[in-house]
């Protein structure tokens, strides 16, 4: 459920702040998912499914840095 007039009235916290919170959240909780995935991938001795959480895993990892780069400039000011 979206709302085009909740701005951080509700929350204190501005949507676009909140949001970029959550998809720095979401890259990590990914990340750290897919870890147990290859893992699982690996036991099983399938290294194509592997090689593709690993490379889903670093897009994940980029995304969170991305991700905090700009919470990091927004948070300081910049």
């Amino acid at each position: 459920m979206t709302s085009e007039t909740e701005t951080g009235g509700a929350t204190g916290t501005q949507d676009k702040d909140y949001d970029l919170i959550w998809y720095v959240e979401a890259c990590l909780s990914n990340a750290l998912r897919l870890e147990g995935y290859i893992q699982d991938a690996e036991r099983a001795k399938d290294t194509e499914v592997a090689d593709l959480f690993r490379k889903a895993q670093a897009d994940s990892r980029k995304g969170a840095e991305l991700g905090k780069g700009l919470l990091r400039a927004r948070l300081n000011g910049g």
